[in-house]
């Protein structure tokens, strides 16, 4: 993906989506923490996050052309704004699983709680028990009706405290079931904090610290990644523009009338001699021959007395003889 052209679209996509969604998580949890105020926290937080980006791009573009009290002022109020922003998402996950568990803690506080009066009740009854028999055991065999006067006086409250145990014991299975439906939002918590040996507000606690570690800091990076693409692709477009306006701008050498004459003075030159090497060629491959004809001698000049011989080379038939 690296080599497509769309590639830079994509870091910047990613930087906006990064950047936007802790964004608004850490406004709103800003804005429920001083729920108070929650309209001008919310612009003033919106504000701060906006402000984040565009210094961090600012300190990658201008790095260089700033002086060094900007860079450790703009560099530190960065880093504390992504603290911030951090804290902002902590407090949104935070009320996000209060939320989800407040049913569920609120059913299992009532869980214990019965479970604790059950217990409490199932001592009385046992406790009753044993005075009642304490009590008969000392009254001597023939003291039937002292025996079952006790009986009597202690089987009302016996009877109340089942009645009592029965009355939880049904309430504290209500509400096993409901934990099982209100349970599922927080399953995984709970199997997690099962696993390591530990309550579910320590699990989520430690994936939550998880997320706000590469959240924010993430989008940072990825603005200013998306800030060096384009600053890349801007220079390759300005070095290319440069090459073709120096090819543009570069004058054409032009000859001199002479070097056009000579040229032209060289291929009719070129012609001339591949004609003459195709006749050569010709006589040579079909037995053609150039015959010395004896024409009458001419002087070469006017003042010059002396003639000297002509040739006349024309090419005779096949087999020696000449064609007319």
């Amino acid at each position: 993906m690296e080599n497509s052209k769309y590639f830079i679209y994509w870091i910047g996509l990613s930087a906006l989506l990064i950047a936007g969604s802790a964004a608004a998580f850490s406004v709103y949890g800003l804005a429920k923490l001083f729920s108070g105020a929650f309209l001008s926290v919310v612009i003033m937080a919106g504000s701060l996050e906006l402000g984040k980006l565009v210094t961090a791009s600012f300190l990658y573009r201008y790095w260089n052309m700033i002086n060094w009290f900007q860079k450790v002022y703009m560099t530190i109020a960065t880093i504390v704004l992504v603290f911030i922003t951090s804290a902002g998402i902590f407090g949104y996950l935070s009320n996000a699983y209060q939320g989800a568990t407040l049913e569920f803690e609120k059913q299992s506080t009532e869980l214990l709680t019965i479970e604790e009066r059950i217990e409490q009740l199932e001592e009385d009854k046992f406790f009753l028990k044993e005075e009642l028999e304490v009590a008969i055991s000392e009254l001597p065999d023939n003291y039937i009706t002292a025996k079952r006067k006790l009986r009597e006086d202690y089987n009302p409250q016996i009877l109340q405290i089942n009645n009592e145990l029965l009355d939880y014991k049904k309430t504290r299975a209500d509400l096993e079931i409901g934990l099982v439906s209100t349970g599922v939002d927080v399953g995984p918590a709970i199997y997690l904090a099962r696993t390591f040996g530990t309550d579910i507000d320590t699990v989520v606690k430690f994936f939550i610290f998880i997320l706000i570690f590469v959240f924010d800091p993430l989008a940072v990076m990825l603005v200013i990644a998306y800030n060096q693409a384009l600053m890349d692709r801007n220079k390759q477009v300005r070095d290319d523009t440069s090459i073709i306006e120096k090819d543009a701008s570069t004058p054409v050498e032009e000859k001199t009338q002479q070097e056009h004459w000579k040229d032209i003075y060289s291929q009719d030159t070129l012609i001339e001699d591949n004609e003459r090497m195709d006749i050569i060629g010709q006589n040579g491959n079909d037995g053609l021959h150039y015959d010395e004809v004896d024409i009458p001698n001419e002087p070469l000049e006017e003042n010059d007395p002396t003639p000297r011989p002509k040739k006349d080379l024309t090419p005779a038939g096949r087999g020696g003889i000449r064609t007319q």
